[in-house]
């Protein structure tokens, strides 16, 4: 047995909170050196716990440490994993890592809110209680154990285990903002006109949506509402920007400084 292991379990004889220790361990292949962090960690806003300096605390300063972390440890990730892949594809298929859905999933996965101490646990209040309890986690770790070994943990405990990235990358592409991510990128300004609306023969409302990129037309489309409106026009201004030279010079020579 390693000697910090040992330690560790030496620890755990004393330690106060053994459970939360044991369940740590488990789950991020650590034993912690400082419970307290992750203690904090499963506090939630709406059961704030009073610190020794009189402070009232939750778990949203760790929460804020985390989202930061795994910004950039899954960009690190996906930057390695996918060489010659362009800005579009990374940011695309980081998001589908971090959005709240995805880490609210995992974070039920590995109940951890059997742990989280808050005063309701109803799904509508606290929809994303496991998500934000992980992101808060992950801060934790990232205090207690360094960068190093909270990266491994995020990578090897979190993505390669809660995510196929085969399947991740074919997943449905967010066209509108890969479409606000280019006009960002070349400073051209971009607008989303409501050109008309109606409902169909089945009384369902419909719109049309056209997009505009420094003040040329640059597509339409319609769907069943305004998101998808903007969805179906944003593709069709992609693929016309990719395969229509001059409309996108065109497009570039508006650009601002």
């Amino acid at each position: 047995m390693p000697f910090s292991n040992a330690i560790s379990l030496i620890k755990l004889l004393f330690v106060k909170d053994k459970e939360l220790y044991v369940f740590i361990h488990r789950i991020t292949g650590y034993y912690p050196r400082d419970i307290k962090p992750y203690q904090l960690a499963m506090v939630h806003r709406s059961k704030p716990v009073k610190m020794p300096d009189g402070r009232w605390a939750n778990n949203e300063r760790l929460e804020y440490l985390g989202d930061a972390v795994l910004d950039t440890v899954v960009a690190d990730f996906l930057y390695n994993t996918f060489p010659g892949k362009h800005e579009g594809f990374l940011t695309s298929t980081r998001a589908k890592i971090v959005q709240r859905e995805s880490l609210n999933r995992i974070g039920n996965t590995l109940h951890l809110d059997s742990h989280v101490h808050a005063q309701m646990r109803s799904s509508s209040h606290n929809s994303y209680l496991c998500g934000n309890a992980l992101e808060a986690l992950v801060g934790a770790v990232y205090l207690d154990q360094g960068y190093k070994r909270c990266r491994k943990f995020i990578v090897e405990r979190l993505i390669k285990k809660h995510f196929n990235l085969n399947d991740l990358v074919k997943t449905e592409q967010n066209f509108k903002s890969r479409l606000i991510e280019w006009t960002q990128k070349y400073r051209v300004n971009i607008e989303f006109e409501l050109v008309d609306s109606y409902t169909d023969t089945d009384n369902n409302p419909v719109f049309r949506t056209a997009v505009i990129l420094g003040g040329i037309y640059a597509s339409d489309a319609q769907g069943y509402s305004k998101k998808e409106s903007h969805q179906a026009a944003s593709k069709k201004a992609l693929d016309r920007l990719r395969h229509d030279q001059q409309f996108c010079e065109q497009v570039l020579a508006t650009a601002t400084n």
